[in-house]
């Protein structure tokens, strides 16, 4: 199971419509614990990882991040075997890689910089050594721009992102909040941060003796560990859209987990947030009755990276009617700061 806290998940970091962060505020916001879990996976400061993002995508904006989940412009080169998309960059329709969701994209990041003989000696500076590393990126060829570490520092300093570099996947959403603190006033966001001091207390928990390999009884304990630290991690909330409980999921699991722990059909579950997949990701808002027809507010503007289903979410309105208040085909998506329309419909052009 993945560390509390870390993004996919998506990470649902979104803000009021009367908050006017800029793109690149809100690509910290919604990407920092990406970056974060990745820090802790293979020693790379979140800052720089954060810093890359911003730079490659302009603030999450660009086509490859949009269409391609590709937050570092990383090709395809002999050894990708996943899809693609076609781009022009140093060519014309250059090869890229297309992800599931931009979570891959950060850890696939972070795999091309640790298997990389060019950037080996990165290793050998201390995770916090933001400067070393935005340095030592220029002076191994990560990029061809002569300012390459300078615009990476000035990111960093701009934002402040070295404040990731000293926290940890339990503790960003405070990091983030203490960078923004007008994200007290986002409800689903507050939400999150409560969820995650109830996942950081201890569990005491009653281990079987199991005769088997020492490997196998430690797999086991971790198994059982994780499953009781998610159950007593869970939260019931009331959605501000008419009061709906829903929760926030506090890591990867599976639809049957959460339906058998509040005892509802897993096919009702899935009709009521608009599920394909039964596969849960952390920081998944997940209701545990039926949507509403109608948002609590009028309109709302899509942000980076945010689809049609992540917006049924946050506002608790059905997705089917969310199309249809849209005039929109089922399975399309909005671009960054459509006007998206959460009670009445869509003016005809």
């Amino acid at each position: 199971m993945r560390k509390y806290l870390g993004l996919a998940a998506f990470f649902l970091v979104k803000t009021l419509s009367a908050q006017s962060w800029t793109t690149e505020e809100q690509y910290v916001q919604k990407f920092a614990p990406y970056a974060v879990e990745e820090m802790e996976k293979y020693k790379i400061p979140a800052s720089i990882t954060l810093a890359q993002g911003l730079l490659e995508t302009g603030g999450g904006q660009s086509r490859l991040a949009l269409q391609g989940n590709n937050h570092f412009g990383i090709k395809c080169k002999e050894d990708w075997t996943g899809k693609t998309m076609s781009h022009t960059d140093d060519a014309p329709n250059e090869c890229f890689r297309v992800y599931d969701d931009p979570r891959q994209s950060y850890e696939d990041h972070s795999k091309f910089l640790a298997t990389r003989k060019f950037y080996v000696n990165l290793f050998k500076l201390a995770p916090d050594d933001y400067r070393g590393w935005a340095q030592g990126l220029k002076k191994a060829g990560y990029a061809t721009n002569p300012r390459y570490a300078y615009i990476l520092l000035d990111k960093i300093e701009k934002y402040r992102l070295y404040e990731f570099d000293k926290t940890n996947s339990k503790e960003v959403l405070f990091t983030v909040l203490k960078l923004y603190p007008e994200l007290r006033n986002d409800k689903l966001f507050m939400a999150m941060v409560d969820q995650s001091k109830v996942a950081t207390k201890p569990t005491t928990v009653t281990v079987p003796y199991v005769p088997t390999s020492y490997a196998k009884q430690q797999e086991i304990v971790s198994k059982i560990k994780s499953d009781k630290e998610l159950l007593n991690s869970i939260l019931v909330k009331n959605h501000p859209n008419g009061g709906m409980k829903f929760i926030i999921v506090p890591a990867d699991t599976d639809l049957a987990f959460i339906a058998k722990k509040f005892d509802i059909r897993e096919s009702k579950l899935q009709k009521w947030n608009d599920l394909k997949s039964s596969n849960l990701k952390k920081n998944d808002i997940l209701f545990l009755e039926s949507k509403s027809s109608q948002g609590n507010v009028e309109t709302y503007r899509a942000m980076v990276g945010e689809s049609m289903h992540d917006i049924a979410q946050k506002f608790g309105i059905k997705l089917s009617k969310l199309y249809s208040r849209n005039r929109m085909s089922e399975g399309s998506q909005p671009v960054v700061n459509q006007l998206i329309f959460l009670q009445g419909k869509r003016p005809r052009k």
